[in-house]
């Protein structure tokens, strides 16, 4: 295959007309050459490297790996870096196998991460455990090209030898190790850090990300669905606020604030989690115009995407040069990177309205052990007519949650939510045998009545139900026991489902039958009260208990910042 086009050069952030060859899917001659106004080039638009995201999370997109290629594919998005912590939870290395070989079947580079911390902590029950011996496994695969991220950051810090052996494992074998380190800093960071952990992606203001990356650590900037940290960080006026005098930061900082090119502070663009409606209307591109419209230069922000992330995790892609894989897109320009054509190993996979590869099914089996819920597995006793609780403060756009504390009367011996105060029932119900129940109160969702269930909720996805009465959140919990897994919404007027059985996570249908079924459900919570704009994915994190500061388990109430259980009730 030869052709002529007009080329974005990210080594050298420069544009030319060249001949390029391509032979066994790889560049085999790439030749600037001379144009003038009379020279047609064979390419319809300009031809750059296809874009890499380098964290995410495909199981949060309901979507299978190869379902996931063919809506990434219409964005520019020809490789991620995938970490399958969330299929591990629940399956295992059964699991992550399976990702592995629908990930194979199509043209796609998906590239993993092996998950570092399987359950994310001791303080939940999860579906398996990943120990070291099987980490060893995994990492001498050639589809790992990294140990996941290190969410379990105070076994770290306080040396627990199952930990630091995985970290241990990582450096033998070659492999950087992905962080997850919110809001560490000092001396414990610098604990962190010891261990060569690589990347963060969990900063949420500047100040955390100077600091880790004046560290040593590469910085991931996440645009989700759930969490959406791009704006804080990419917030000119505050990184102005925080550097009063950028002389003190040396020449490398003194130039990014006077050229204002403040991407050098940040290497990665990366997605984390992404909902199928979020999808559909765009990736990767769409994050890129967004940090330009921010302020960052555009061919910094496409670094981020494309020859950072290839650098990092040693993938012969990410820049159209001799010898590395023909992974290329086509836009309109450079602003706008509207898709025209994208290509993978020199063949095209999207013509600018077809994907051109289909997707196979990955069969799935019931991973649901768990028997039917009554009303009263979601009561909390207290004998007396008012007590004060623990609350868990959600916040729309941010995984952080805050401590808050209300005081809620009682009915016959069981503690009433109250929808003026906005504080609703949460609930946690384990999913692979035990069927214990934890119950808690959250605050955030503003649902007037009924419940929303969910076998998605990170990182050991046990069943999680918000509601407001624990009537109609029995009937969504067991919505979601008889659908093998998946999300329900359920009021005394309406109710309906998205199935998800592929280990209670995914769909094996395609992006647009998930998002509609999941736009259905969204507009259904909405009449409920609530405004969250990812009610489900918000849900979900409510049940992370390393993102501080309080979530829940199928253990009871977490306090992420002392890193224990609390009482419901603080009376």
């Amino acid at each position: 295959m030869s052709f002529t086009a007009f080329m974005l050069d990210v080594i050298t952030n420069t544009f030319y007309p060249a001949r390029i060859t391509i032979e066994d899917g790889k560049y085999k001659e790439i030749t600037p050459i001379f144009v003038d106004e009379d020279t047609v080039l064979d390419m319809p638009g300009l031809m750059m490297p296809g874009f890499i995201d380098s964290h995410i999370h495909i199981e949060s997109s309901m979507l299978t790996p190869a379902q996931f290629a063919k809506i990434a594919v219409r964005h520019g998005t020809t490789g991620v870096v995938c970490d399958p912590h969330e299929i591990a939870n629940v399956l295992g290395i059964e699991g992550i196998e399976a990702m592995i070989d629908n990930a194979k079947k199509v043209p796609f580079n998906f590239f993993f991460s092996a998950p570092s911390c399987v359950p994310a902590t001791p303080f939940e029950t999860a579906g398996a455990v990943i120990d070291s011996s099987d980490i060893n496994y995994l990492l001498k695969k050639d589809e790992i090209v990294a140990l996941g991220e290190m969410m379990n950051f105070p076994g770290v810090i306080n040396g627990d030898e199952e930990v630091l052996n995985k970290l241990k494992l990582a450096r033998i074998h070659n492999k950087p190790i992905d962080g997850h380190a919110p809001l560490l800093s000092g001396e414990n960071l610098n604990k962190y850090l010891k261990q060569q952990i690589s990347t963060d992606h969990e900063c949420s203001n500047i100040q955390e990300a100077f600091e880790k990356k004046m560290k040593g650590m590469k910085i991931m900037v996440r645009d989700g669905s759930s969490a959406v940290d791009m704006e804080n960080l990419f917030n000119i006026e505050d990184i102005y606020s925080y550097v009063e005098d950028p002389k003190r930061f040396g020449v490398i900082f003194r130039d990014i604030f006077e050229k204002k090119i403040y991407a050098p502070l940040f290497d990665f663009i990366v997605s984390d989690d992404k909902n199928p409606n979020d999808l559909l209307e765009g990736h990767l591109n769409k994050s890129v115009k967004k940090a330009y419209e921010l302020g960052i230069d555009i061919l910094n922000a496409i670094n981020m995407v494309t020859i950072n992330p290839a650098y990092h995790y040693n993938l012969n892609c990410g820049a159209i040069v001799v010898g590395a894989n023909a992974d290329f897109i086509i836009v309109d320009s450079i602003h706008d990177l509207n898709i025209l054509e994208t290509y993978i190993g020199g063949e095209c996979v999207f013509d600018g309205e077809n994907v051109l590869f289909d997707a196979p099914k990955v069969e799935g089996r019931n991973s649901i052990n768990a028997t039917k819920k009554s009303a009263s597995d979601f009561d909390i006793s207290y004998d007396g007519d008012e007590c004060e609780v623990n609350v868990i403060e959600c916040i729309d756009g941010d995984l952080l949650t805050n401590k808050a504390t209300a005081k809620l009367k009682t009915k016959d011996g069981v503690v009433q939510p109250d929808i003026i105060q906005d504080v609703l029932k949460i609930s946690v119900v384990e999913r692979y045998g035990g069927n214990k129940v934890s119950n808690a109160f959250i605050k955030g969702f503003g649902l007037k009545k009924g419940a929303i269930a969910s076998s998605v909720a990170h990182d050991s996805h046990n069943i999680i139900v918000v509601g407001y009465n624990s009537e109609m959140m029995a009937k969504a919990v067991n919505e979601v026991i008889d659908n093998h897994g998946g999300i329900s919404v359920v009021s005394e007027d309406f109710s309906d489902s998205l199935p998800l059985p592929i280990a209670g996570l995914m769909s094996n249908e395609d992006a647009e039958v998930v998002a509609e079924k999941l736009t259905v459900l969204h507009n259904m919570v909405s009449a409920l009260g609530s405004n969250l704009k990812s009610p489900f994915m918000t849900m979900a994190f409510m049940a992370l208990l390393v993102i501080p500061s309080i979530k829940i388990s199928d253990m009871g109430l977490f306090d992420g910042d002392a890193f224990e259980f609390i009482d419901v009730i603080r009376d």
